[in-house]
């Protein structure tokens, strides 16, 4: 369906505080406001962000919003598609899309070729946090577990952790971790977390978290920290169903929500949203489809003006209570920047026509989308990203240098 009402432009609506940079990543940098957005439209001429947004048509908007997985190792008709015509902001590959070096590096340059006729790059995204939760292939050095580092209690070391991994997603072309995990493992009964966390302490798990996060960052990789606003003290897998957590504002203050805050205040680009039931926070709806809680306790509260991404949607916390469509909806309402549909092509387009009926029936303001589409460019921007193919690289020297590196969480 194509959108023939001309998109209203920036220069009519009111925007909060977005984070405009288009310098290279810096490890402490801050996000700043965008530009005051006067009726006339003088401030398109002077951000041009803006003025590339306030140009994009509807569909267009909505599909930088859309960040999916895809089927099998090789480039499909239906990713293709999906990037060439829905023009989507970003793949996710997982352990099934990856069965070697060369055939990953293909498949990564595949999905960026296809995207060749489109202005704005790809996020080529991936969860590589070491330990159990790795996805390339076994021609890299294997990264141990964030528990592991714990143990060790060693900031410099989860700095170069950090680097490692940025490192291995670079050399194979991608240039989005969802690092580092900020969970404290705080119930040992905990099915998801456990060895991913760094450790059952607030300070421990802040101090190696962010070490690790500024890590990434320095290697030109686009960290995103996660589970927010806290995974460590569920009881079941959010992957299977829906956790419960029925902790006050003032307990998961003192606690969960301390990593965070610091990253929020040291520069995180983006952050993960978990599909966790929080009562008292809101009795009705999961965090990553909660208005108070993105919008209120983390936009508001905490002052974070970057990219908030979901959890995928198609997991089970989701889909046994919520239609897809429905739940899209309420992300975006809530202030979700990016929502990641990670299984079937038929749930992206599900989304997508969700949020372009939605938007064009008013349940949606445009200038909702434009929010989220101004910090998406604005992220890409600061890192640079460009759709350019990597050559399947040379590991030595990397994979030396995780090995020297294991060796030292040894002593």
């Amino acid at each position: 369906m194509e959108n023939t009402a001309p998109a209203p432009s920036l220069a009519a609506t009111a925007s909060p505080s977005i984070p405009v940079t288009t310098s290279a990543p810096q490890q402490t940098a801050k996000a700043a406001e965008t530009p005051a957005v006067t009726p006339s439209g003088d401030s398109e001429s002077s951000d041009p962000l803006l003025t590339k947004v306030a140009g994009m048509t509807l569909e267009q908007k909505i599909g930088q919003m859309l960040l999916a997985g895809i089927d099998g190792t090789t480039l499909d008709s239906e990713a293709k598609r999906m990037i060439a015509e829905d023009e989507i902001g970003g793949i996710i590959l997982y352990k099934d899309n990856i069965s070697s070096l060369k055939s990953m590096v293909s498949l990564i340059n595949a999905l960026k070729q296809s995207n060749s006729g489109n202005a704005i790059p790809l996020f080529m995204s991936v969860d590589q946090e070491g330990g159990k939760v790795s996805r390339m292939p076994e021609e890299y050095a294997a990264i141990p577990a964030n528990s592991k580092v714990g143990a060790a209690n060693d900031q410099e070391s989860a700095s170069l952790m950090g680097r490692l991994l940025a490192g291995q997603v670079l050399s194979a072309g991608f240039n989005m971790n969802f690092a580092p995990v900020l969970d404290i493992n705080s119930n040992p009964d905990n099915p998801v977390i456990g060895d991913r966390s760094f450790g059952n302490n607030a300070e421990l798990v802040t101090r190696l978290g962010l070490a690790e996060m500024k890590g990434i960052m320095a290697e030109g990789v686009i960290p995103v920290v996660k589970h927010f606003p806290g995974h460590g003290d569920t009881s079941v897998d959010s992957h299977l169903e829906l956790p419960v957590v029925n902790k006050s504002a003032a307990q998961l203050a003192k606690l969960e929500w301390l990593p965070f805050q610091a990253a929020v205040k040291d520069g995180a680009d983006a952050v993960m949203v978990a599909h966790i039931l929080y009562p008292k926070l809101d009795p009705d709806k999961p965090a990553s489809l909660s208005a108070e809680i993105i919008g209120g306790l983390l936009r508001k509260q905490m002052g974070f003006s970057g990219v908030v991404i979901t959890d995928d949607l198609t997991m089970g916390a989701i889909t046994d209570h919520y239609t897809l469509p429905a739940a899209a909806v309420d992300t975006v309402l809530a202030g979700s920047d990016i929502l990641l549909i990670a299984h079937e092509y038929s749930n992206e387009q599900k989304v997508r026509a969700a949020l372009l009926d939605n938007v064009r029936s008013g349940v949606i303001a445009e200038s909702r989308i434009d929010e989220s589409v101004y910090r998406i460019l604005a992220l890409k921007e600061k890192y640079k990203l460009t759709d350019k193919p990597v050559s399947v690289p040379d590991l030595t020297e990397l994979n030396s240098d995780i090995k020297a590196w294991r060796k030292t969480l040894e002593k």
